[in-house]
């Protein structure tokens, strides 16, 4: 039963994905087409209803009880009381031995709840204004179970700890201030603050649920982490880490650390990327406001490099430090990566949006600020609609293919508002193993199509600049370069304008890419010295 839930979970979620992926074609197989069809509009709705129901049960978005068939657990200080034959106290430590529903209040100074209980059992721990503190381990432990639930009773404040360090107690490596090795769901309606000074703030090493509460997380790494997947129906989320914010992989197994989030409001400010995923990525709506490192302030342009106009961009020598490797996105999925709705606010040392295989962005309101990208896609990205607004960044919209429907866009880069690039692209830091980031596949077909939308691009490379085809059927675009050696249009393949308001500041929109542009991306593959204030200077990319 439980293996077979655990599956169900994650094929739930690829499947939400997968039918999302739809939309974005290969970028290998794609042919330009000057329309998107009806179904194609379509597909982006079905996908919040698609599959939905198997990633949360009645019981996980219930976040209820009942208190009067449950067994009371009083926490007095460094010891607790409890006449239940399946708890057991020793020490500090309290240990739950069968399923059930257990209500947790008061003050344990030093010690840990452990779920010890059988393979088939579901248990509840419902926090009622509970304090636990673990000087040298999780404040809580689900060692064995089918599934542990964590309720937060109504109108409850509740606290866990670790005091900075984890002590082995057994052959599993503990290093969060809840940690399960069983599926985890957390529910109810009150708050948890947990205040992780060594680790993670929660860690499952199978599914991680989240259904409902407030939540203030300070981690020395991770804050929230699921190994299979990470599925969030709703919840108030306040997180501080020294690496992700919420981190989804699992390395055994590449199909698996998905992530799901149906609503919420999340706050956070992470040392490495605000939200991550190494499977399929889906966001239906919610409230973002992200923040890594020192934010996009933190990293300057330079231009360095020259023109030549007889051979072209000189290359410059890069410098990079061993910080360069931190991966510091707002968003990152390795696999495909869906956006259907939500109010992003994302400031980010490097991408804000990233997607290691295709994109799609339904639709949104976004507000991105980046010391790299805004939006980079290593394959097909496709844009149905949203509100970009883009006042901060090296290259506003990029992919190996970029198909734009409808939306808004007002985007001010250093260097090309749009690109559509083939090849290597080094832009960006490390990756999920050690994996480089922002690869193209070098052998596929780059192009744009505009299909609609209002664009207003100020660039200091160029406005639009495809190493393919550029095709506008639609929409009202008012392109303003300002740098030298570049275009308001740049394309290397055929350009072809079958109906768009376009306005640009060199009339390029008559002869693109023929005032210095055409050089497949400008720059060779190379793009200039990106500085990040203190000892970390950014490394080279496109």
């Amino acid at each position: 039963m439980k293996r077979t839930k655990r599956g169900l979970t994650a094929a739930a979620l690829c499947a939400l994905v997968t039918l999302s992926g739809c939309q974005s074609q290969s970028a290998s197989q794609a042919t330009p087409v000057p329309e998107t069809t009806a179904a194609q509009q379509e597909t982006a709705t079905a996908v919040s209803a698609a599959g939905t129901s198997d990633l949360f049960s009645d019981r996980d978005l219930a976040g209820t009880y009942d208190e009067s068939q449950a067994v009371q657990i009083q926490l007095n200080g460094d010891s607790a009381a409890c006449d239940s034959a399946a708890v057991t106290i020793q020490n500090g430590q309290i240990t739950i031995g069968a399923e059930g529903v257990y209500l947790i209040s008061g003050t344990l100074t030093d010690g840990q709840i452990i779920v010890n209980a059988g393979d088939t059992d579901k248990v509840q721990l419902v926090l009622a204004g509970a304090d636990i503190t673990s000087s040298t381990s999780a404040a809580i432990y689900a060692l064995e179970a089918d599934k542990v639930f964590v309720t937060l009773a109504e109108g409850t404040e509740n606290t866990l700890t670790n005091g900075g360090e984890y002590i082995a107690i057994d052959d599993n490596n503990i290093d969060a201030v809840i940690f399960a090795k069983t599926d985890l769901t957390l529910n109810g309606s009150g708050s948890l603050t947990i205040n992780a000074q060594a680790g993670h703030g929660v860690v499952s090493k199978d599914d991680l649920v989240i259904t409902g509460g407030s939540y203030t997380i300070t981690a020395a790494s991770h804050g929230l982490s699921g190994k299979d997947s990470i599925a969030i129906a709703a919840g108030t989320f306040t997180i501080t880490s020294g690496k992700d914010g919420i981190h989804a992989e699992n390395s055994d197994d590449l199909t698996l650390g998905t992530l799901y989030i149906a609503d919420g409001s999340f706050s956070i400010h992470a040392q490495g990327d605000g939200v991550s995923a190494q499977g399929a990525l889906q966001i239906d709506g919610g409230t973002f406001d992200l923040t890594t490192g020192e934010g996009s302030a933190s990293v300057t342009f330079t231009t360095d490099d020259t023109f030549d106009r007889g051979g072209g961009w000189t290359e410059q020598t890069q410098t990079t430090t061993e910080e360069d490797t931190t991966s510091q996105k707002g968003i990152k999925g390795e696999s495909t990566f869906t956006i259907n709705g939500g109010t992003f606010t994302v400031d980010t040392v490097d991408d804000c949006l990233h997607a290691g295989g295709d994109m799609l962005l339904a639709d949104g309101t976004f507000t991105l600020n980046s010391g790299d990208d805004a939006v980079h896609c290593d394959a097909a990205l496709t844009i149905q609609s949203g509100t970009f607004t883009i006042p901060y960044c090296y290259e506003g919209i990029e992919g190996l293919s970029i198909t734009i429907e409808d939306g808004i866009f007002d985007i001010v880069s250093s260097d090309d508002g749009l690109n559509a690039a083939g090849g290597a692209d080094s832009s960006g830091f490390g990756g999920f193993g050690g994996r480089p980031q922002d690869t193209f596949a070098s052998d596929s077909d780059s192009f744009i199509i505009i299909n609609g939308g209002t664009f207003t691009v100020t660039s200091s490379g160029d406005c639009i600049d495809s190493n393919g085809d550029l095709t506008i059927n639609g929409g009202t675009l008012t392109l303003t370069f300002n740098g030298a050696g570049d275009t308001a249009l740049d394309c290397d393949g055929t350009y072809t304008n079958n109906g768009g308001d376009l306005t640009t500041n060199d009339g390029s929109e008559s002869n693109p890419g023929q005032m210095g542009g055409g050089m497949g991306g400008g720059m060779g593959g190379q793009r200039p010295d990106r500085q990040q204030s203190g000892t970390q200077q950014a490394p080279a990319g496109t």
